[in-house]
């Protein structure tokens, strides 16, 4: 495990120096400030916006607190800074925490910080209302480092609050830290069962764009069987 965590972080570092932002988001090569942020706004409009009821759940985005796994150059963070009172983003790859901490200087509200692309040891000791991860455990290249992000994302959700991710739900001929590890349905329940979470919903069954709904389960609640 420790040897493919190093291999996302030199990954992620070269693809940062590389084009930091065409690795982010691959549907053009360049992309102007304009562009690029706004496509990160487009992403909260579709993703998080379309869903506000159950992200927020009756709370004033404004007083919530929110957490992003894998913010790469802040593209979504930025968009994140402006809805919400509070963003903490984390990312495995220190040449991304550099890009992203540049293009949030404008916003005080959001924080970011380099991890070990597997666990959420690096934040300080707060709680949050929302978790996201979008575009990212798709490049993942293992189960059980993939788990392990659900279960830390776990421990720091408030009960009853919402985590919203996309996993790779193609079948992939050869893993790495581009392509990632398939989710199946059966595998996300089980993850889902595992890590102290309910699968609320789910979308994107079979594609690369692969959504789950994990919502953490309040104390005393009944476990599916």
């Amino acid at each position: 495990m420790e040897r493919t965590l190093r291999q996302m972080r030199d990954d992620w570092d070269r693809r940062a120096r590389e084009n930091a932002r065409h690795f982010v988001a691959s549907a053009k090569s360049e992309w102007t400030d304009a562009e690029f942020f706004a496509s990160g706004e487009l992403a909260v409009s579709d993703f998080i916006l379309e869903d506000l009821a159950f992200v927020c759940q009756g709370k004033d985005p404004k007083s919530m607190r929110v957490l992003e796994i894998g913010c790469g150059a802040a593209r979504v963070t930025r968009a994140l800074a402006r809805m919400f009172g509070e963003v903490h983003a984390v990312d495995v790859s220190g040449e991304m925490v550099r890009i992203a901490r540049a293009s949030l200087l404008e916003f005080p509200n959001a924080h970011v910080y380099q991890n070990n692309g597997m666990d959420l040891s690096v934040l300080p000791p707060l709680s949050f209302d929302f978790a996201f991860s979008m575009i990212v455990f798709q490049h993942i290249p293992s189960h059980a480092i993939i788990e392990n992000y659900i279960r830390e994302v776990h421990r720091v959700l408030t009960p009853g609050a919402l985590f919203k991710f996309e996993v790779q739900g193609k079948p992939v001929k050869e893993i790495n830290t581009w392509v990632g590890v398939t989710i199946t349905p059966e595998r996300a329940q089980q993850m889902a069962d595992a890590t102290g979470f309910e699968l609320r919903q789910q979308d994107g069954i079979d594609t690369q764009d692969y959504w789950l709904w994990f919502v953490k389960r309040q104390p005393g609640a009944a476990t599916q069987s």
